[in-house]
């Protein structure tokens, strides 16, 4: 009997007219939760060994879009739009101090603009709208798609491109549609066919690229936070 058929036995022992042997049935689900945290790290190591200098790049791309006073925009289908959530909270909200707020909007937050447009015309476009009534020139659009082949996160990149927004995207496997368009400005690939281990590696590379792009705005800190507090205080005001 092969390890893997045995494992299967001490799992689901009814299926073979047996019953459960809970020491055995412990020894295998320790068994897999040291193959499923050692295969986790694996793969956040190759992707950082591999794209650790993409990753610089869109930081800086990131850190462009605030010197330029615009705002990021993310946006995510299921568990990538909790990602975009994340995204966006980090930078409004920066846990360590004497860093600035920095304004970011989550298109997935309004339910009822979503529902709305998903009813009326289709889901595919729940980003185009909203892209259309907020994006501007010198503002940045995050996407989040495991498989990269999401129809409404590339129309909303579509939409990005024709505004003049700086497009920025984390998928997986190969990297789908995403990555093949030419939509997406800098694209980030976590090549694993896992969803869960792809979702681990996106969680900390907008870590990263978050810490990076306060790294780079040092210099500019104090500005920024004028900026940041002229808008709150003059919300109507176009930017340039």
């Amino acid at each position: 009997m092969s390890d893997t058929t045995s494992q299967l036995k001490a799992l689901y022992p009814f299926l073979h007219g047996d019953k459960k042997d809970a020491r055995r049935e412990n020894d295998v689900l320790l068994e897999s939760v040291k193959q499923k945290s050692e295969h986790s790290i694996a793969v956040n190591q190759a992707f950082f060994k591999d794209n650790a200098q993409a990753i610089i790049n869109a930081a800086q791309s990131i850190a462009q879009v605030y010197l330029n006073q615009g705002r990021m925009l993310t946006m995510g289908n299921g568990g990538s739009s909790c990602d975009a959530a994340h995204f966006a909270v980090e930078f409004q909200h920066p846990v360590t101090t004497g860093r600035p707020a920095l304004p970011a909007i989550n298109l997935v937050m309004d339910t009822a603009m979503i529902s709305a447009v998903a009813n009326d015309v289709g889901i595919k476009h729940i980003f185009v709208r909203q892209l259309e009534a907020h994006g501007q020139k010198n503002d940045g659009l995050f996407g989040f798609s495991t498989s990269g082949n999401s129809e409404n996160i590339l129309a909303g990149f579509d939409k990005a491109k024709q505004l003049g927004i700086t497009t920025f995207g984390l998928a997986g496997g190969n990297g789908g549609e995403m990555k093949s368009s030419g939509l997406v400005d800098h694209c980030l690939v976590v090549e694993s066919d896992s969803i869960h281990r792809v979702q681990e590696v996106h969680v900390a590379t907008y870590h990263i690229l978050w810490d990076l792009v306060h790294t780079l705005l040092a210099d500019q800190r104090g500005k920024l936070g004028e900026q940041v507090h002229k808008k709150a205080n003059n919300p109507g005001e176009e930017r340039s």
